[in-house]
């Protein structure tokens, strides 16, 4: 049948995932780097996801496709949410805890300053953290694209001291950070946010995810964004 539906624009997207939330039908996913449309059957045509690109990559057009299944929709929809709802709890590493650091002390023997990890928390990538994790307690927190810290060499100690940091890599991981982060914002009491991010434009996806949250939380929070070029270079405050 002919009806409206949506049209990507893979050149356009740049795989900041906020598409993905905003489709309440779950007809689409991240899949390498780029929003598609998993079945078209899925897409009502009403363009929810349309407002939510900042790069003006989805369209509607009128063409011959599948008709609306909303009984497929709710399929797709409660078996999303069972994958979301399902929390690793049997691997160790998952489990949250909070690093106490000691003080390295400098000897003389030493010709440089031994360089402490500032991890606050263990887990720190976004998809394992929960957001009832005791650590987001009164938290200034760091949310880093995880290249951030191979890219700019002194991390720990200019951007992770003192902070909770959760990492993320909106271009590899499926879905969209805003939901959960959204969770953990609202559900603490988070002092200040910085987003780390590099220059890359996939990279945008993380910063945008958080302003999501940020929007949606309830809550006004200090935020601010800096941006490491692939040198290693702060090229943005």
């Amino acid at each position: 049948m002919i009806r409206d539906i949506i049209i990507i624009d893979e050149e356009k997207c740049n795989g900041c995932g906020l598409c993905v939330n905003a489709c309440h039908e779950g007809a689409l996913k991240m899949v390498d780097g780029k929003a598609k449309l998993i079945s078209e059957s899925y897409c009502d045509g009403f363009g929810d996801c349309l407002p939510a690109c900042p790069t003006d990559a989805i369209t509607i057009e009128k063409k011959e496709v599948a008709a609306y299944d909303e009984e497929a929709v709710k399929i797709n929809m409660a078996k999303r949410a069972a994958e979301k709802s399902s929390v690793p709890t049997g691997c160790p590493g998952s489990m949250a805890s909070k690093i106490e650091r000691k003080e390295v002390p400098t000897t003389q023997s030493q010709e440089t300053p031994q360089i402490q990890s500032q991890l606050g928390q263990w887990p720190c990538q976004i998809k394992l953290v929960r957001p009832d994790a005791p650590y987001f307690k009164d938290a200034h927190l760091l949310i880093a694209a995880d290249c951030t810290a191979f890219a700019y060499a002194n991390i720990h100690n200019d951007f992770m001291k003192d902070k909770i940091t959760i990492i993320g890599c909106p271009k590899l991981d499926s879905g969209d950070y805003s939901e959960k982060l959204t969770e953990i914002l609202a559900h603490n009491d988070i002092k200040s946010v910085k987003v780390l991010k590099m220059q890359v434009p996939c990279c945008t996806g993380i910063a945008n995810a958080t302003i999501k949250a940020l929007q949606d939380c309830g809550k006004m929070i200090p935020w601010s964004v800096t941006t490491v070029s692939t040198g290693g270079e702060i090229i943005e405050n």
